[in-house]
């Protein structure tokens, strides 16, 4: 049965959907609240709820709406034919920061896959990250070219240490944005940053002609 709330102008639904990804993400789902979910879409409860029927419908909606955007949106997107670990994390930031133009809450959308205390609910998630694993897209770490790294270092701690790094600086991105309260994420400064980060990581990690 066609969902109500995806059926709105786009101006609309989008308002309904990134106040409720904030909400969920932010709070979990037996702490979400609704009537804030509804006022900063700049709607009336009442009328959020002829469009969903439920808070678990919503949720749900929220959940299969942004499952969907980020499939088409980022791992179809990704060139894995590119080798170059920097590069492909270089093509990943860049694709998530337009995500975040239209959606600024995209990022949090793993933790919408955290427990509730409804045992349906996490039953529903549970099969839905199976089905989400079981379409095994490509790893960002997957098939990358190990002959631009520096004789004698160990690639599979090498990649373990840039991953750390990589989530390290995920995490601040998303710090700052939570802690600012900034309605976009400023992707000029964050592509500056990736720039120069990318840059020393290369001197560390590759051979000085592959720099």
């Amino acid at each position: 049965m066609p969902v109500k709330l995806l059926e709105l102008i786009p101006q609309k639904r989008d308002a309904i959907l990134n106040a409720a990804l904030k909400e969920f993400s932010s709070q979990g789902y037996d702490k979400a609240s609704t009537n804030i979910i509804a006022k900063e879409a700049g709607i009336s409860k009442a009328l959020m709820f002829h469009y969903v029927s439920s808070k678990q419908e919503l949720f749900f909606v929220v959940y299969n709406y942004f499952s969907d955007f980020i499939r088409r949106e980022y791992f179809e997107q990704m060139d894995f034919n590119e080798r170059d670990i920097f590069a492909r994390l270089q093509q990943s930031y860049l694709l998530q920061l337009k995500l975040t133009e239209k959606y600024p809450w995209i990022l949090e959308f793993n933790k919408l896959s955290r427990d509730t205390n409804s045992e349906e609910i996490n039953k529903k998630l549970q099969d839905k990250r199976k089905q989400e694993h079981a379409d095994c897209y490509p790893k960002l770490f997957d098939d990358i070219d190990e002959s631009l790294f520096r004789k004698g270092l160990e690639i599979n701690a090498c990649k373990q240490f840039i991953f750390w790094s990589n989530v390290g600086f995920t995490d601040e991105i998303l710090e700052e944005f939570r802690n600012n309260a900034l309605p976009h994420i400023d992707g000029e400064a964050v592509i500056s940053k990736l720039d120069h980060y990318f840059a020393e990581l290369r001197k560390i990690f590759y051979a000085s002609d592959n720099l």
